[in-house]
């Protein structure tokens, strides 16, 4: 089986980065840049006054000079802004208190002190926040171009599920997981984002794929992919010419993980079902490869150290759901919160997201540092 280091690799080698659409500034929040953006002038433009007060040349003062005219604003030769509150004004005459200091450019934000013309002020992939807007906008851009939002379908599959506010029998479960998907997508900025439940009926599933691998960037699927008798996604998928590009990884949770591509170029994850599973590989795997795949630059890895043991008996990767505790030193300890089973996702409320430790057979000690996944 791959390693998740090695399914991230081939994940990135097949999924297709997306097309560039140019679009009005307004409507680029949360957008990510696929342009270097440029300073269009000096900023500030002028010698920018930074204080209440009068401008005076420093010279001048220094020169022994005490009561000065009133004349402009900022006007050429001066380089002092005194506050208004350090002086008394009178019949337009500004005289400065005996014990008044002034010290050049004081109070003064100097023309090209923060940017010059022509300076890089955005690198492409990065994500168009507030900060990011307004920083385009003073660079004159009306309109920005940007990475086009992947058509995405989230697909769930099995009989037993039942929607939310439906009659459910003893053997039936909720449909959870897709709610799950498709707020986490929203979450982190996808906004086309379209919901489907199959059957588990191979001649439903062949129909309703066919027709989402046409229409859409990216499929997740939750459920389906494992060894048991109505695991039928492969199949068809593989009936429909989807590629396997590799089908389980060496981890738990989240074994069976499938990815696939179609000759559309659609890019397949098979989630396995299990609800912990199920946002464990969403978070692990999809959700940097849709960053990727609009250009969005890596996102820093976090690390946290174990603020209790953790025993791995499995030569598997593991991925244990963690929350955050701070110590009388305000530094971030991750606090192993184990879920009971796969299937256990309301043990996944108040936690962070997960930690990721190699292998075992071991035990990892208090204060061993690894890489924090979070949900958001």
């Amino acid at each position: 089986m791959l390693t998740p280091a090695e399914a991230d690799q081939l994940i990135g080698q097949h999924l297709q980065c997306l097309p560039i659409e140019s679009l009005p500034l307004a409507q680029c929040a949360g957008a990510v840049l696929r342009e270097n953006i440029y300073a269009e002038r000096d900023q500030p433009p002028y010698d920018r006054v930074a204080m209440d007060g009068v401008a005076l040349d420093s010279q001048a003062v220094s020169a022994g000079g005490r009561s000065f005219r009133i004349r402009a604003v900022l006007p050429v030769g001066c380089d002092s802004v005194v506050p208004v509150e350090k002086l008394a004004i009178e019949r337009g005459h500004a005289a400065l208190a005996v014990d008044v200091l002034v010290e050049p450019w004081e109070n003064v934000h100097r023309r090209g002190s923060d940017t010059r013309q022509g300076a890089l002020l955005l690198n492409a992939g990065q994500r168009l926040r507030a900060p990011e807007i307004a920083i385009a906008a003073s660079a004159g851009m009306a309109r920005i171009r940007v990475a086009s939002q992947p058509m995405l379908a989230v697909i769930s599959t099995g009989n037993e599920l039942v929607e939310p506010g439906e009659p459910v029998l003893a053997h039936q479960v909720r449909r959870s997981n897709a709610y799950a998907i498709v707020s986490a997508l929203r979450e982190h900025g996808f906004q086309r984002v379209a919901d489907d439940h199959i059957r588990d009926d191979a001649q439903e599933l062949r129909e309703r794929l066919h027709f989402h691998l046409e229409t859409h960037d990216v499929l997740v699927l939750s459920g389906g992919v494992s060894m048991g008798r109505f695991d039928l996604v492969p199949q068809v998928l593989g009936e429909l010419g989807v590629r396997t590009i590799f089908h389980k990884v060496a981890q738990r949770p989240g074994k069976p993980l499938w990815f696939g591509v179609a000759p559309s170029g659609a890019a397949v994850f098979g989630l396995p079902g299990n609800p912990v599973s199920t946002l464990v590989c969403l978070t692990r795997y999809v959700l940097p490869a849709l960053r990727g795949s609009l250009g969005q630059s890596p996102q820093p890895a976090q690390r946290l150290a174990l603020a209790a043991p953790v025993t791995v008996t499995t030569a598997l990767t593991h991925f244990i759901p963690v929350r955050l505790e701070q110590d009388d030193w305000g530094r971030d300890w991750a606090v192993p919160a184990p879920t009971n089973g796969s299937g256990d996702f309301t043990g996944l409320a108040g936690t962070e997201g997960f930690v990721e430790l190699p292998p075992g057979p071991n035990t990892y000690a208090k204060g061993f540092v690894t890489r924090l996944y979070r949900w958001s």
